[in-house]
């Protein structure tokens, strides 16, 4: 019984109508949950709704639990287990903004509105093209990584010659400029990555020298990334159709 209520709230696989519509149901849950933060004022039908989904969510949260040694395979274990697995956690921070809505004893749970927007994960467990992007991440990880730390490092040496060339007065208009280095991070990032607000900008003929250079490398930084998750995904996305054409071939030299 428990393996079979693990099949419908695990993602749905082809065939299986009932885990299909758990999934249909789960995901229409979580878009409905979501709206109210669309709004600034509360009303009654945001609470119903809140109440209704809440409700769903935890229902969700402990049938995921009462089977988690058949995901985890670690027997009385996963039991133990599961409440400290990421998605678990995920799901409970999702559910504890709603429970004060339940009832009074659980006021000392309320959390700001934005915990809510934690709801959004859920899409990730059914959808799987975000379980593909996934893939992708842990498979180039190491690329990642390293150019993540070659952004971060020039972020922070552009940011260190950039507050010490400027005046923190401008000469030109007398307004202050990179007060302080945390002002010079935040320019040099949105710098780096080619956006450029323009609230805060250089005085000087070195700090503009240096903001063309940032600009360009900026340009090429954030391009290795974007091409290599766009390989590697073109790739999961070729061996996920094989497997499906192999798995068809398969199903049909059975029926056969």
């Amino acid at each position: 019984m428990r393996k079979r209520i693990n099949e419908i709230i695990e993602p749905s696989k082809e065939g299986d109508k009932a885990s299909l519509a758990y999934d249909i149901m789960m995901l229409l849950a979580i878009t409905v949950s979501i709206i109210p933060l669309m709004f600034v004022e509360d009303n009654k039908l945001f609470r119903i709704t809140e109440a209704v989904t809440v409700t769903i969510f935890i229902i969700d949260y402990i049938l995921r639990w009462i089977t988690a040694d058949c995901r985890l395979q670690k027997k009385e274990m996963s039991f133990a287990l599961y409440p400290f697995t990421g998605w678990a956690i995920i799901d409970l921070l999702s559910i504890l903004p709603g429970l004060s809505l339940i009832g009074r004893g659980f006021k000392i749970l309320r959390i700001t509105r934005l915990m809510r927007i934690l709801r959004l994960f859920k899409f990730i467990r059914y959808s799987n093209k975000f379980q593909v992007l996934g893939r992708v991440i842990r498979k180039e990880r190491r690329v990642l990584l390293s150019v993540l730390g070659i952004a971060v490092f020039y972020v922070f040496l552009t940011a260190l010659i950039m507050f010490n060339v400027e005046p923190h007065i401008s000469p030109v208009t007398g307004n202050v400029t990179f007060a302080d280095f945390f002002d010079a991070l935040y320019w040099a990032t949105v710098t780096l990555t080619t956006v450029g607000y323009g609230d805060m900008v250089p005085t000087t003929d070195v700090g503009h020298f240096i903001s063309m250079l940032s600009s360009l490398f900026g340009v090429a930084i954030i391009a290795l990334p974007s091409g290599v998750i766009t390989a590697s995904y073109l790739d999961e996305l070729r061996e996920e159709k094989n497997k499906a054409k192999e798995a068809s071939e398969q199903d049909e030299k059975k029926t056969a």
